[in-house]
């Protein structure tokens, strides 16, 4: 069936918000009608009390709701967090928000009785989630390692999140492994959103990513090895005050401020890292060499 030009038109005009669309425009008005819902339930969630003062406090600078409806997240997905950390800052906003028609997996650290970080932090997590069953009850906990592994049942995510965690796989060598469990875990179409401090890009690469940076080509080209199409970039999470050339890395900046008291109204100014906010699908169907 041949679509008229105004069908056409208005076809194309909401497909060019990201790059790489396909043609037709059927989803078009339940795409706006369910990020219009979602946007409500985000709104609920974030005001909620079960988020810490602390936790709120930082919200101007992660910007969740514009970032997580970006990446197009809806209350009835299937969705996994890498690596959400010993406080699960993006946990309190995500499971509840898909504990009711969706779910909620929570990849972290592999266990390692070795490291004492590690272990306190595994443990906070957890005990995190039993300290609210009604938010956290549903939440599945498995994990990413070295070999990447299973962070889901193969193929059936439709989507998989991590924010500023790409330079820790890189300094420990496990970057294309972490990437190619993403892609085994999610459904072809599915998403997989990714946040990290950016480096700056007249500087090379360094493969350990020992400041904590990475470039945004540096970054592509990786995810996109294992098997992803970017499709999307936004700048909800931009900070163009970040200078990017600190003693400690990013770590100098705020929350860390690992220098402690010295110059911390300086780098409390210039505030989180600047980062780049992406959004990229495992393909339908492969595509040929």
């Amino acid at each position: 069936m041949k679509m008229n030009r105004r069908a056409a038109w208005s076809c194309i005009i909401a497909a060019a918000t990201v790059i790489g669309f396909s043609a037709g425009c059927a989803a078009t008005k339940p795409t706006a009608a369910s990020r219009t819902a979602a946007s409500k339930e985000l709104d609920n969630v974030l005001a909620s009390d079960h988020r810490s003062a602390e936790n709120r406090a930082r919200d101007g600078y992660r910007h969740p709701k514009d970032t997580l409806l970006f990446f197009g997240l809806r209350p009835d997905m299937k969705v996994a967090e890498v690596w959400p950390g010993n406080s699960g800052w993006y946990t309190e906003i995500i499971a509840p928000l898909v504990s009711a028609k969706g779910k909620y997996y929570a990849a972290q650290y592999p266990a390692d009785p070795k490291s004492q970080y590690i272990t306190s932090a595994l443990q906070e997590y957890r005990a995190k989630l039993q300290s609210r069953p009604d938010l956290y009850g549903k939440v599945e906990v498995t994990e990413l390692g070295a070999n990447g592994g299973e962070i889901a049942p193969p193929g059936t995510l439709d989507m998989v999140v991590t924010f500023r965690n790409l330079h820790n796989w890189m300094a420990r060598d496990w970057a294309p492994q972490a990437f190619q469990a993403m892609y085994r875990a999610l459904k072809p179409g599915g998403t997989l959103g990714v946040v990290e401090h950016r480096g700056n890009p007249a500087m090379p690469q360094d493969s350990k990513a020992k400041n904590g940076y990475v470039t945004e080509d540096y970054a592509i080209q990786l995810i996109e090895g294992a098997g992803f199409k970017l499709v999307g970039k936004s700048e909800i999470n931009a900070n163009p005050r970040d200078t990017k050339d600190y003693e400690q890395g990013v770590w100098t900046l705020p929350p860390t401020y690992r220098l402690g008291d010295k110059d911390r109204e300086k780098y409390a100014a210039i505030g989180e890292s600047d980062r780049f906010t992406f959004k990229f699908v495992k393909p339908k169907t492969k595509t040929k060499s």
